[in-house]
C-alpha cells in the first residue's frame, strides 16, 4: 500500500467527460433549487432505519420474549444495522449526509452500532477503495482474503474453484470479524503502510478509542441483556444471527458493484494508470436494479454505484435523478455505462466472476 502515493491517473487523451458531466450535474441542482445533501426523504429514512435497530433491542430488554420471537427481533436488528450502514453511515462518512460537518460526524458514528471504527473505515473505503477502485493490491474492498479471491491476477489455489459455493458463508462473518479483530489489524496495517499519516500520539488515542468503543459495544449489546436476566445462550445466538445477516447483506451489496463480469482490474505500469480517473470509475463499477424503488430505498443507493463513485459527496437520494445525466453523458463520449437490470442478474454475474477468478483457464482470457 505504500505504492499508493506513486499511483497516478494520466488522462493522456485530455478527455472532457468528467468536466462535462460535473457541469451538467451541478446545473441540475441549481436549476431545481436542490441541496446535494439530505432531504426530507433521507431524514425519514434515517428515523425508520434507526428504529429497525433500536426498537427490537428495547423490546428484547423490556419484554424478554421466548426464543423464536427473540431470534426474529435479532434478525430484524441485522437488517436494520445493514440498512444503517448502507444509507446513513455511508453517506455521512463521505460528507454527503449534510453540509454541516458536525451532523456528518455524528451520523457517521452510527457505524458504532455495528461495532466498527469510523477512522479505519474512512481509510479503507474513502481513500483506498474510492481512489484506487479494483486496483490490486491497493483496493482493500477487493483484496484477496484467506480462501476468497476477488481479482483475476493472482494465481488461484485449488480451493478457489469452489469459492462460488462457500463465499457467502464467509460473507456472513464479515461484520463479526470487523467488531472482533479487523479494526485492530487495520489500525497497525495502515500505520505501517503509510495510509495512516497521523502522529504516534494521535494513533495512540485512536487505538484507545477503538478499545473503548469495543468495550462499550459488547457491554451494551451482550452484557446488558444478560444483566437483565436474558440467558447468555439466547443473547449470544441472537448476536451471531444479527451479525450474520448484516454481513451477508453488506458484503453481497458491495460486491455486486465491482466483483462482477465486465469490470476492469487494471495493473499500473510504472505507477501510472493511463486513463482519466472518472473513466476508470466507469470501467470498474456496475449498477444494478436501478428501477427497483424498494430495493434502492433500502440499499442506500448502493445499486447506483456508478453515480456514487463519481459523486460520493452527493447524498444517495439524488442518484436516481442524476443517473440519466450520467448515462447520457457517458454515451455521448463513447463510454460504456455498465449495469445489471435486476438484483438476481447482478448476483448471477457475481457468482460467475467468483468462478472465473478461481479457475486458471478462465482467467487466461482476462486482459
Amino acid at each position: 500500500m505504500k505504492a499508493k502515493s506513486r499511483i497516478r491517473f494520466v488522462n493522456k487523451d485530455k478527455n472532457q467527460f468528467f468536466s462535462t458531466l460535473k457541469a451538467r450535474v451541478d446545473a441540475y441542482f441549481v436549476e431545481n433549487n436542490l441541496s446535494k445533501h439530505a432531504n426530507a426523504t433521507m431524514i425519514w429514512k434515517t428515523v425508520i432505519l434507526l428504529a429497525c435497530y433500536f426498537v427490537p433491542f428495547v423490546w428484547l430488554l423490556v419484554f424478554q420474549p421466548v426464543w423464536p420471537l427473540s431470534l426474529l427481533l435479532w434478525a430484524l436488528m441485522g437488517f436494520g444495522v445493514a440498512g444503517i450502514g448502507m444509507s446513513i453511515m455511508h453517506d455521512a462518512n463521505h460528507g454527503a449526509y449534510s453540509a454541516n460537518e458536525l451532523v456528518n460526524k455524528w451520523m457517521g458514528h452510527t457505524l458504532n452500532l455495528a461495532g466498527g471504527s469510523v477512522c479505519n473505515w474512512k481509510m479503507q473505503h474513502n481513500v483506498l477503495h474510492h481512489m484506487f477502485t479494483n486496483i490490486v493490491p491497493l483496493d482493500e474492498d477487493i483484496k484477496d482474503r484467506a480462501i476468497l479471491k476477488f481479482s483475476p491476477h493472482a494465481a488461484p489455489k485449488p480451493i478457489h474453484k469452489f469459492q462460488k459455493f462457500y463465499a457467502f458463508v464467509f460473507y456472513g462473518i464479515l461484520t463479526l470479524y470487523w467488531v472482533v479483530a479487523k479494526d485492530f489489524v487495520q489500525h497497525f496495517q495502515f500505520m505501517q503502510s503509510g495510509v495512516n499519516t497521523d502522529s504516534k500520539s494521535e494513533n495512540g488515542w485512536m487505538l484507545a478509542k477503538i478499545i473503548f468503543d469495543k468495550i462499550l459495544y459488547f457491554g451494551v449489546i451482550i452484557g446488558l441483556p444478560i444483566m437483565l436476566g436474558i440467558s447468555a445462550g439466547q443473547v449470544i445466538l441472537g448476536f451471531l444471527l444479527m451479525h450474520f445477516i448484516a454481513g451477508i447483506v453488506l458484503t453481497v451489496v458491495f460486491q455486486l458493484a465491482h466483483t462482477v463480469e465486465g469490470t476492469d482490474h487494471p495493473i499500473p505500469q510504472n505507477g501510472i494508470i493511463e486513463n482519466d480517473w472518472a473513466i476508470h470509475q466507469l470501467r470498474t463499477t456496475v449498477n444494478f436494479s436501478r428501477d427497483n424503488k424498494l430495493l434502492s430505498w433500502y440499499l442506500g443507493g448502493l445499486n447506483f454505484q456508478v453515480e456514487h463513485h463519481l459523486f460520493p459527496k452527493i447524498c444517495h437520494v439524488h442518484y436516481p435523478n442524476i443517473a440519466p445525466i450520467v448515462k447520457q453523458t457517458a454515451e455521448e463520449f463513447g463510454l460504456e455505462y455498465m449495469e445489471n437490470p435486476t438484483f438476481m442478474s447482478a448476483l448471477a454475474s457475481h457468482i460467475a466472476a467468483l468462478e472465473r477468478f478461481g479457475t486458471p483457464s478462465l482467467n487466461d482470457a482476462i486482459g
